[in-house]
């Protein structure tokens, strides 16, 4: 049966026993629900071999849709992808935030089992407090939109264990009165080479990137 915890971001002292159960569901192979600043994300520990696969089951999502990583910081994130100049500036801009940066996989995350692609990782900081709790352990976590492939993400906690049920070990949703996600998934982009390229539309916008990057002589492509 699953664990259901009710969290406030403001009030994370209070949230470690629901912090603690997660993380010790993810450390056993399991998934777990839970918010960050754009949308509900369910996730497993990448680093656990066969614990990504029911992520794809829960979501019905096919394997060539890549699953993305959360990390800590910039800094655990160039561990786990190449860092390029223009991603770099992108994330010194954006990180922690909804920019989700596609880069080349290092040694370090090409065992993982993502889904198809083996050659790139998309990898994103949030800027939420009770997510970077959850990851303070882990460094990263396979995590992807709380829903159905294909359809809009899961905004309450009714939905969310409609959706998914006893496939996710701990739900940590959000207590009444605490900021809900912004309810848009992050800007995809793709930073593996010497230019930015925009792979899904979200919360920054072009333009916003071309601001960042006006003073390296880099600009992004849709």
């Amino acid at each position: 049966m699953s664990e259901i915890f009710e969290v406030d971001p403001a009030q994370l002292r209070e949230a470690v026993p629901a912090i603690s159960a997660a993380g010790e569901a993810l450390a056993r192979g399991h998934l777990i629900v839970f918010p960050t600043e754009t949308v509900y994300g369910i996730a497993a520990d990448p680093a656990i071999p066969g614990a990504t696969a029911p992520v794809f089951e829960a979501k019905q999502r096919p394997a060539r849709l890549t699953l993305p990583v959360l990390v800590t910081s910039s800094e655990v994130a160039w561990s786990f992808g190449e860092r390029t100049q223009p991603a770099a500036a992108a994330a010194a801009r954006f990180w922690p935030g909804p920019l989700t940066l596609v880069l080349r996989r290092t040694e370090r995350s090409r065992p993982w089992d993502l889904g198809d692609e083996r050659d790139t990782i998309g990898i994103r900081v949030p800027d939420q407090p009770i997510a970077q709790a959850l990851l303070q352990p882990f460094g990263a976590l396979a995590t992807t939109s709380a829903n159905r492939s294909g359809e809009p993400p899961l905004m309450d906690r009714e939905a969310l264990l409609a959706a998914f049920g006893d496939r996710v070990a701990v739900y940590l949703v959000l207590a009444h009165g605490a900021p809900h996600p912004g309810g848009t998934p992050s800007t995809v982009v793709a930073g593996t080479e010497d230019d930015l390229r925009i792979l899904r539309p979200g919360p920054i916008s072009e333009q916003d990137l071309r601001s960042a990057l006006g003073g390296s002589g880099h600009r992004p492509t849709g």
